[in-house]
């Protein structure tokens, strides 16, 4: 697989609290630099990297973020904020107790509210896999399909583990038509993200992939 077609694919992410302007600058750079999906960057600085963007780069956020648990009506305002100053997608957080204690409608409520707050952008949910059985994932691949969000997300990248091949396998077998797949946490390798994207991965959240880039081709695409 060519490596244009990889980074056409990557989310180019940076998500860490101790993130500087500079640094957010940089992935921005980065994501033009190699002909990037998207950047995903934390909802502080959607706003300074629209402004330094325009629109070159989609910017994509994450709302509930790590943890999810967050109230329905904090992550629709978190959305709705996000959107005015700028993002073009969002990555929601699922509540990971709501599918333990199975509140199925209620995770399919909150989903859908959010989906309404993206005024037609992009919305991925993430469902941090690592935490779920397998009935789980299964049931949300179903909740997700219902919804009318866009992808599942295997991960935030700030839990116990990232993407699997077989989570990413399990998803592509179980989501709906017109639901996507993206895999994020983990992707280390070249190699990583070619199985992932092999295996149904529409999207990849990552940062390594445009280190590895940059090392093979640091003028860019």
């Amino acid at each position: 697989m060519e490596l244009s077609e990889i980074l056409s694919r990557c989310d180019h992410t940076l998500l860490k609290q101790e993130s500087t302007w500079e640094q957010i600058r940089e992935v921005c750079d980065d994501g033009l630099k190699f002909n990037c999906a998207s950047v995903c960057i934390p909802a502080g600085f959607v706003k300074q990297a629209g402004d330094y963007l325009g629109d070159r780069l989609k910017i994509c956020t994450v709302i509930g973020f790590p943890n999810g648990y967050s109230t329905t009506a904090v992550k629709v305002f978190e959305t709705e904020d996000a959107i005015r100053n700028g993002a073009d997608e969002i990555d929601m957080v699922i509540n990971i107790g709501w599918v333990k204690d199975r509140r199925w409608d209620d995770l399919l409520a909150e989903i859908k509210a959010i989906k309404a707050s993206c005024q037609g952008r992009i919305l991925k949910v993430i469902v941090e896999a690592c935490l779920l059985t397998e009935e789980e994932k299964v049931k949300m691949c179903e909740i997700v399909t219902a919804s009318g969000a866009d992808y599942i997300k295997t991960s935030t990248g700030f839990s116990t583990g990232g993407a699997t091949r077989e989570d990413v396998k399990l998803f592509k077998e179980h989501i709906g038509p017109g639901v996507k797949v993206k895999a994020a946490g983990g992707i280390r390798t070249l190699q990583d993200a070619e199985d992932f994207i092999n295996l149904g991965a529409d999207r990849l959240g990552t940062s390594a992939v445009v280190k590895l880039a940059k090392n093979e081709h640091p003028e860019g695409y």
